[in-house]
């Protein structure tokens, strides 16, 4: 099994360093892409070294966090390999493991609380793709890319 990737701004850090303590009691390897503290920087350095390295096959999922999600989704979504989630509750992380093959959960850090987060992680790791009339589906997000 290949590690999970991770990635956060400033905003998401608190939570990511949370995640990665769930992560150890689940016993499933990871790679941590940055950032490593709270002071301020920029989502999308550790947005794009997260992408790059599913881009690379070093890491087949990731798990990316800042304050809203939006801006390190968007970011990470720029990758043609990379179908990352925003996902707030965990039947949100449910249909887009399900229906969209989502391969990079993303998560507000400034909006969910440590549980929450869990059972989101939980969710999106042991929900599998469904396939069937959403692999058509999956298949058109990158025509014309």
């Amino acid at each position: 099994m290949l590690p999970i990737g991770l990635a956060s701004d400033h905003a998401g850090f608190p939570l990511k360093e949370h995640v990665k303590t769930l992560l150890d009691e689940l016993q499933l390897p990871y790679v941590d892409y940055g950032t490593h503290s709270t002071e301020s920087c920029d989502y999308p350095d550790f947005a794009h070294a997260l992408a790059r390295a599913i881009e690379r096959g070093d890491v087949e999922r990731g798990i990316a966090v800042c304050g809203s999600g939006q801006g390190i989704t968007i970011t990470l979504n720029k990758h043609r390999a990379v179908r990352a989630a925003l996902s707030w509750l965990p039947e949100i992380a449910a249909l887009a493991r399900q229906h969209n093959d989502a391969n990079v959960l993303t998560m507000p850090g400034r909006f969910i609380s440590n549980d929450e987060a869990d059972a989101i992680v939980r969710t999106f790791l042991s929900t599998p793709f469904e396939g069937g009339r959403h692999q058509r589906r999956v298949e058109k997000i990158t025509e014309g890319l």
